[in-house]
């Protein structure tokens, strides 16, 4: 992982931490940080002769380097004072150790701008995402530079540690989902699930393509027919809440989507590595809960296989039997997510008494015509719930736009020859569509929420905490913030 894995707090002077760039703030109205406005009293004005000159105006994501008493010193905008926010705080340290790595600085030391539980939080969140780079396969030299440490000078808020915590879940979400389809196997996904185990205390349960076909689970079994790598359905329980009922997630683990039958063009087929990126989401949580203990109970599904051709491959008009025993009419192989995913809805719902469900899926090109790389469509059966996604949305800078699960919708999914089909009305709300097919597969009784992570799971507008050209971890934080952890 090309990621920091942890940050230190410390309340050393400015001219005392021998880190190679130190981070200070100045805000809009053009008045400094606290250790802005020392080292600019001691600089004789270094700082505000740039203000004076107009180069500094302190806007959001400005920032400007001065070399004072042998120390470069990294001037960071933070916008209007009174705008000051969690979202801010991410995106302006994420800054600081963006600009380490392009200088080629090993240690950072930044200063806290932070006085609250939230503020402090996604400030440790953004030095960690900032710090992230995937160069498991770089072999060259020059393009192997790592930041070595980061140190928040003036703050004794461990909510910093915490976000630093959860960054790092996010980085692990990150590294799975870029990692191709030969890495990123359903084996390789097992194993990091029993690693997260493990440092947990969680109980794993992995069954194999022989055991899950015979439950019953006709979804993910019909989809793993064509591919010679060993699928999994994985089951994670984290158990520290009590007699509370569990929350689960459910995440999509398609470790590559040839498309099946109904195949995909070439163009971009290598971007299929990324439709796993919903179990990513799951893993990424539970490394979170591993590491922050909470007192929760958290259950995590990943259905996992791959979608390819040959002669087993299940086809277009085949009728496959879910866990729940409903019958679907697969009229589109590539339509293949919503089949695993009904096998692992089916399954936390018989299994558990769950206070609500979520899932997380890369599941259709039509959320990306829809709300494009910006955000994540959302559709579910409980209005309570879905304020809570909202307002965790709202925390965390990850959005969300509902979706309507109308029945009008719903009846498009409804087979002529079997109970339900795997999609909708041609040309027509295919987000919906999906949604309203896994609706058939969640108990009635049961809140439930559906994340179609497609536009953004990869492929986000690059900025201090989203690399180019790189997974993003979307969900990760919006999730741990739902269940407080």
């Amino acid at each position: 992982m090309a990621n920091l894995s942890n940050i230190n707090l410390s309340n050393k002077k400015w001219n005392e931490t021998g880190a190679g760039l130190l981070a200070v703030g100045v805000y809009q109205d053009k008045s400094f940080t606290v250790m802005a406005q020392v080292i600019d009293d001691s600089s004789g004005g270094t700082l505000s002769n740039a203000i004076e000159i107009g180069d500094v105006k302190g806007k959001n994501g400005e920032s400007h380097l001065f070399y004072v008493n042998d120390l470069r010193v990294l001037l960071l905008g933070l916008g209007k004072k009174e705008k000051f926010n969690s979202n801010t705080a991410r995106l302006v340290a994420g800054k600081a150790s963006r600009v380490a790595i392009e200088k080629k600085i090993i240690d950072l030391a930044i200063e806290c701008f932070c006085d609250n539980d939230d503020d402090c939080q996604a400030f440790g969140e953004g030095v960690v995402l900032g710090s992230y780079q995937f160069l498991d396969y770089k072999t060259k030299t020059k393009d192997l530079f790592e930041l070595g440490s980061a140190t928040v000078l003036g703050c004794e808020n461990e909510s910093v540690l915490k976000g630093a915590s959860i960054a790092n879940a996010v980085c692990l979400a990150r590294d799975l989902s870029n990692h191709p389809g030969n890495f990123s196997t359903p084996t390789k996904l097992a194993s990091t699930a029993r690693d997260i185990a493990e440092e947990g205390g969680m109980k794993l349960t992995v069954f194999e393509r022989k055991e899950f076909t015979e439950m019953g689970m006709g979804g993910l079994a019909g989809v793993a027919q064509g591919t010679d790598e060993p699928p999994k359905f994985i089951i994670m329980e984290y158990m520290n809440g009590g007699g509370e009922k569990p929350k689960v997630i459910v995440g999509k683990g398609l470790t590559f989507d040839s498309g099946g039958i109904s195949i995909k063009p070439a163009g971009k087929m290598d971007e299929m590595k990324y439709d796993m990126c919903g179990s990513s989401v799951v893993l990424g949580v539970f490394k979170a809960l591993a590491s922050l203990k909470p007192k929760l109970n958290v259950v995590g599904i990943i259905p996992s296989t791959e979608n390819l051709n040959g002669g087993k491959a299940y086809k277009p008009g085949d009728i496959l039997k879910a866990y729940n025993g409903k019958t679907i009419e697969v009229l589109n192989t590539d339509a293949e997510g919503r089949l695993i995913l009904a096998d692992g809805l089916s399954y936390a719902s018989k299994h558990y008494d769950p206070e609500y469900i979520l899932d997380f899926a890369t599941l259709t090109g039509a959320v990306l015509v829809a709300l494009g790389h910006v955000a994540t469509g959302v559709m579910g059966t409980d209005d309570v719930l879905m304020e809570k996604v909202k307002r965790s949305s709202e925390s965390t800078g990850e959005k969300v736009w509902e979706f309507p699960l109308w029945p009008e919708f719903c009846k498009q999914v409804q087979s002529k020859i079997a109970d339900v089909k795997n999609t909708g009305a041609p040309m027509q709300a295919g987000s919906i569509a999906g949604g309203a097919f896994l609706k058939e597969f969640v108990d009635d009784s049961i809140p439930w929420v559906h994340f179609d992570i497609a536009g953004t799971a990869w492929g986000a507008k690059p900025d201090s905490v989203n690399p180019k050209g790189s997974a993003t971890g979307w969900g990760v934080r919006l999730v741990l913030d739902m269940m407080n952890a």
